[in-house]
């Protein structure tokens, strides 16, 4: 079990206190594109074309965190 993996079962478990970059760890393992140009939020980018943007401060509400399980999921 590598460490996306491992991340993303614990951000299954317990969706609090995360930062932006090891969402970004999790979307880079799973083929899933990001862009953070210095702006307020990260924006991961599917192969299919939708988008989550996220707010890059630090920690990462719960229900970012919720939502981007549902985009590695493919839901």
């Amino acid at each position: 079990m590598n460490t996306a993996t491992k991340l993303l079962e614990a951000m299954r478990h317990n969706p609090l206190d995360w930062q932006i970059g090891q969402l970004q760890v999790v979307a880079r393992q799973v083929g899933i594109e990001w862009r953070h140009e210095g702006g307020s939020h990260c924006v991961f980018i599917r192969s299919d074309g939708r988008t989550l943007p996220i707010p890059a401060h630090r920690p990462i509400k719960p229900i970012y965190v919720k939502k981007f399980i549902r985009l590695v999921d493919g839901d």
